[in-house]
């Protein structure tokens, strides 16, 4: 190990030698690797707060299995089934009790700018408490008062006066499906690619937006279990029970089924991992350029020193030390920048979207490949060179 290092000690330098000599070419091949990693770093940022933004609100829901109708696609793109189903589940050994969750889309007027816009709405029975938020479960007795509503203050638009008004203890009117309706209260869950924003209500509330639903459509079933029972043996007896116009999902399940449709259903998911492929080719290219040109600007010396006994593997270490340079040079800015659009996007947008070590990881080792793929392409014209061509 110290001979090794020793060694290594001993050893010239050459490929950061020839790299740092043409310092103009040197700039340009780190930035251009800065450009890969940063939009690798962004596509991969946006897939992620995809994935995660729209299966926030399936991951606080309070329950331990969801029933749901075969055509629901996703959260915002939910079917309906009999509430008959709710109290057939409620028979089944380790039920504690089934509840209905109503889920649309409804247009309202913003209470700040008065513009009609697009916002998800969700209604259960608040004395059983539907989601793991500690700001709706405190104001369960708000929502039960006829056309009350909770706002949720993380939704993307012009809020900032109403959320404003409502936190100094005030309520604010607005109207929806051309009803007047009250929030008196606030929480957050957060916008995603599917929704702008979040109202919850009481059930009650909500079929009066909709007077012509039938009650005993529902779009979700929450099945609660009594203590000490697993959700995946009652769940596999659900199935076994219930009729095929509903599917049986466990809550894990149900995360991953919405997790399914923006991964594989959904183009964006794909588009987002198309833009992943196009950093990491638009990387290999750049990279290849400017070691092809350094190999072609020193091609006699190589070739003086391949007619003095060095083998290609030499060459090759050589130029995959400069692409290893290039890759750990020109993956500091490449992570530096992200680290700010990170925050713009996140203030623009409100979506969760942010730097983590794993990703870093990632592009990192992303980034080393791709350095490497050039350099070993690179190569070629150097190892098929014969040195008595070169003079």
């Amino acid at each position: 190990m110290i001979a090794f290092i020793q060694q290594l000690q001993r050893r010239i330098p050459l490929g950061w030698l020839q790299l740092s000599h043409e310092k103009s070419r040197l700039l340009v091949a780190l930035s251009g690797i800065a450009f890969a990693d940063v939009l690798m770093f962004m596509q991969l940022g946006f897939q992620t707060a995809l994935y995660d933004s729209n299966t926030r609100l399936n991951r606080v829901l309070q329950t331990d299995i969801v029933l749901v109708s075969p055509k629901g696609r996703n959260m915002q793109n939910l079917s309906t089934f009999s509430r008959r189903r709710l109290y057939q589940a409620s028979s089944i050994s380790g039920v504690k009790s089934a509840e209905a969750l109503y889920v649309s889309f409804i247009t309202w007027k913003n209470p700040q700018t008065r513009r009609e816009t697009s916002i998800q709405l969700l209604g259960f029975n608040p004395e059983q408490p539907a989601f793991g938020l500690p700001e709706v479960n405190q104001q369960l007795d708000k929502i039960k008062l006829p056309d009350t509503f909770l706002f949720d203050k993380g939704s993307r638009g012009q809020y900032q006066e109403a959320i404003a008004q409502i936190e100094q203890g005030k309520t604010v009117t607005t109207e929806a499906e051309n009803h007047t309706i009250t929030i008196n209260g606030l929480f957050k869950l957060g916008t995603s690619f599917g929704a702008e924003g979040n109202l919850i209500t009481s059930d009650q509330n909500f079929l009066r937006l909709f007077p012509g639903r039938q009650a005993a459509s529902i779009n979700l079933g929450l099945v609660y279990l009594e203590p000490g029972y697993d959700p995946q043996q009652v769940a596999t007896a659900l199935r076994a029970y219930l009729p095929n116009d509903v599917k049986v999902l466990t809550h894990k399940e149900f995360i991953q089924f919405e997790e399914n449709y923006w991964q594989t259903e959904s183009p964006i998911g794909f588009i987002f991992g198309l833009g992943v492929s196009m950093g990491f080719l638009v990387g290999i290219i750049i990279v290849y350029q400017v070691l092809s040109t350094d190999v072609n600007a020193h091609l006699k010396e190589y070739a003086t020193l391949k007619a003095m006994g060095y083998h290609n593997l030499y060459f090759l270490g050589i130029i995959f030390e400069e692409a290893l340079i290039l890759a750990f040079l020109g993956f500091l800015p490449g992570t530096i920048v992200p680290l700010g659009l990170y925050s713009l996007t996140r203030t623009a947008t409100n979506l969760p979207i942010y730097m983590t070590l794993t990703r870093a990881l990632v592009v990192l080792m992303l980034t080393i490949i791709m350095c490497v793929i050039s350099g070993a392409i690179a190569t070629r014209k150097l190892q098929a060179a014969d040195p008595a061509d070169m003079f």
